[in-house]
């Protein structure tokens, strides 16, 4: 069986740490959608790392990386995260293998990101301007640049045809976007003979065998649940299925496959970017949790929106991916509040519900509370689930009840020792 992990929030929950944490108990450690604009972040042994294609497996000697056919690369992006990673003495050509058909992201992939985001003006969905959005815009449009057709001589015509395609588009855009394509088409290639010396697999192919071969494999997401293109806040989500579902067609396995469905929220609520967010703090309780849990996008830098948890999208994602198994981080941020409020209702169109509705915008949503005693004890020194505080304990109940789904882990602290099981 393949189990999944996934972020149940708009992204950042913490699911690099967690992959991190539970390698040691899979072979293979397989990323299924997204492209770069996702930031992983690891810290063991007193050292950051942030992590943005590649697997948050690969600091493990014994696991294999796999980046499926459902992510979209930056050659460029890549290439830096290799040499980020060159002193660790990794086996890259046996440890990190990508699927032939994962799709490439182009320089001017990232140009008609910045150019459609220019247009949109205020309404604009808050891009990374990575060029992920085009990019999978041309993988569903049959145009897609793939990694595997770089095993082939005429790739760069095929490159080369793209690349023109995008530049008539960007000259419809009419916006003034000031780029050198001779420089970037020249870090595009260097990037790409990197790539090259890399292994290249037909990883449906691999993963199947991997699985029939009893090995054990962790499937890997990126962004969050209510990013997902279908089921997230539409417009403001990214460019690929976030969900579980996304696992099958990003890795291809059959859902039949799927074990324990890992679900990671943080225990208050963060978003980077536009976009509805209905318990959105702007008072001192909102700059506390930005402050404290150092709230900055490991992608962007850009400072997160902070607000309380939202216990009624929380069960919308545990319901949508079939969650088994929860997983609770940055508890250690909610410290020294003396009460908690967590979202258990929406206002709507004149009632209250307990379900993510079609929209909502701040227009028509309000949020009904449930406030909850908070704690005073400094979490990050503790190691073992009896040392929780029982304030803690009972808004970990209280959230377990609502979402009917346990809560397996509380993270205390960003450190992968800084990890109870319970």
């Amino acid at each position: 069986m393949i189990d999944l992990l996934l972020g149940l929030q708009w992204g950042d929950e913490g699911k690099g740490k967690i992959v991190d944490v539970l390698t040691k108990n899979y072979d293979i450690i397989a990323r299924f959608q997204g492209g770069p604009n996702a930031g992983h972040t690891l810290i063991f042994d007193g050292n950051k790392h942030v992590l943005h294609t590649i697997p948050s497996g690969i600091f493990h000697k014994n696991a294999i990386n796999i980046v499926g056919n459902g992510v979209v690369i930056d050659p460029v992006i890549f290439k830096r995260e290799l040499e980020n990673l060159s002193k660790y003495n990794i086996d890259f050509k046996s440890k990190l293998l990508i699927s032939r058909k994962a799709h490439i992201i182009l320089p001017t992939h990232r140009l008609l990101d910045a150019a459609s985001e220019t247009m949109k003006g205020k309404a604009k969905i808050g891009s990374t301007l990575k060029g992920i959005g085009p990019t999978y815009m041309d993988k569903t449009g049959r145009n897609g640049f793939r990694i595997g057709d770089l095993d082939f001589d005429n790739w760069k015509n095929k490159y080369q045809k793209l690349a023109k395609k995008h530049l008539k588009l960007i000259d419809f855009y009419d916006i003034d976007i000031q780029f050198d394509l001779n420089e970037l088409e020249s870090e595009f290639f260097e990037a790409i003979e990197v790539l090259k010396k890399l292994t290249f697999i037909d990883s449906e192919e691999y993963i199947n065998n991997a699985l029939n071969n009893g090995k054990t494999i962790l499937a890997e997401g990126a962004q969050g649940s209510l990013l997902d293109v279908d089921f997230g806040t539409y417009p403001y989500v990214t460019s690929s299925n976030t969900t579980a579902a996304g696992a099958c067609t990003g890795l291809g396995v059959a859902p039949n496959k799927i074990g324990e469905v890992f679900g990671i929220f943080k225990a208050y609520v963060t978003r980077v970017g536009s976009g509805p967010f209905p318990t959105e703090l702007f008072d001192e309780d909102g700059k506390t949790m930005s402050k404290v849990g150092h709230e900055f996008g490991a992608t962007t830098g850009r400072p997160r929106r902070c607000g309380w948890l939202d216990l009624v999208a929380l069960k919308y994602a545990v319901q949508i991916n079939g969650v088994s198994q929860l997983m609770m981080m940055k508890g250690d941020v909610l410290s020294g509040f003396e009460t908690l409020k967590a979202c258990t209702s929406y206002n709507y169109k004149g009632k209250e519900i307990s379900y993510l509705p079609y929209n909502i915008e701040e227009d028509n949503v309000s949020v009904n509370y449930t406030k909850v005693n908070g704690w005073k004890e400094d979490l990050t020194k503790m190691t073992k689930a009896d040392e929780l505080p029982k304030n803690l304990n009972d808004y970990i109940s209280f959230i377990e009840n609502f979402v009917n789904v346990p809560i397996k882990i509380v993270s205390v602290g960003p450190d992968r020792k800084q990890t109870i099981m319970k």
